[in-house]
């Protein structure tokens, strides 16, 4: 069975469910003028634009089932009013979720009704996204 590419993450002030669906990865495309590997990339590789992790966010809170006023005053509060690099972990581990899915979500591996796949869940992943100590070491360059 095929994930929904939902990911739930400890950010701003809770636990939240994060859930990019067609729907929201064609918004974020026009909001970012870029697709969903792009923005990703941009966001890994510190090329970034700050609709980038913004509206990624944004548009996956309410993806995750979250009404967009709500999603909207979060986004203010825990993006906006801080420093933009505190968003790129989140941002991207909601992409990331979208994208490729999730630990545990055997892609292309179904199962017959009633049989139970190892290691899966109907749960969606949850993780802890944490805003990073400070500059990512560079000497491996």
């Amino acid at each position: 069975m095929s994930s929904d590419g939902s990911i739930t993450l400890l950010w701003g002030d809770g636990e939240h469910r994060f859930r990019l669906a067609i729907g929201q990865l064609r918004e974020l495309q026009t909001k970012c003028n870029a697709g969903p590997l792009e923005i990703l990339d941009r966001l890994a590789n510190r090329t970034w634009r700050i609709d980038d992790a913004r509206e990624t966010i944004r548009l996956g809170l309410i993806g995750g089932g979250m009404e967009p006023i709500a999603a909207l005053e979060r986004v203010l509060n825990y993006v906006d009013a801080r420093p933009p690099m505190e968003s790129l972990q989140t941002a991207q581990a909601v992409l990331i979720a979208a994208i490729i899915g999730v630990p545990d979500d055997p892609v292309g591996q179904g199962k017959a009704e009633g049989e139970a796949t190892a290691g899966s869940s109907s749960q969606p992943f949850t993780a802890v996204a944490q805003p990073s100590a400070g500059p990512p070491d560079r000497s491996m360059n």
